[in-house]
């Protein structure tokens, strides 16, 4: 009659593993499918800091080359960069040196946002880069 019992009792001990082992199988798909999205939103996280630093450094070469539409906002079309909406706005102020001879100061914002995706769905992402050039 004893030995019944200690089968019994090792079925149990073997369900109770099983379950254990399952759910923390669960738990390491949930862990790696995190970090695979995690790595994911960096690496578009990073194309959208250098489409925004695209649109900057076009600002500057408009702003630089006297091009009049300075303190205008743009939407530049960066073709490696088709999927960021890339807003640049600038900003001049004219100063005057000692010498008397009159410079430009320009603060280029260069925002890029995800096309399609609105703010608080997965794979948004915005970054700014703000440059500050002068023709002096």
């Amino acid at each position: 009659m004893s030995g019944r019992k200690q089968r019994g009792f090792s079925i149990i001990t073997a369900i109770f593993i099983l379950v254990v082992l399952a759910a923390l199988g669960g738990f390491m798909v949930t862990i790696s499918g995190s970090q695979h999205m995690t790595a994911a939103s960096a690496a578009l996280g990073a194309r959208a800091y250098y489409a925004a630093r695209s649109g900057a450094e076009w600002g500057a070469g408009q702003a630089l080359a006297a091009v009049p539409s300075c303190a205008a906002t743009t939407t530049v079309a960066l073709p490696d960069y088709a999927e960021f909406t890339v807003v640049v706005t600038c900003a001049a102020t004219v100063h005057t040196e000692i010498t008397g001879s009159p410079y430009s100061v320009y603060q280029l914002t260069s925002t890029a946002t995800s096309n399609g995706v609105a703010l608080g769905q997965h794979g948004y992402v915005a970054r700014r880069v703000v440059l500050v050039v002068t023709n002096a």
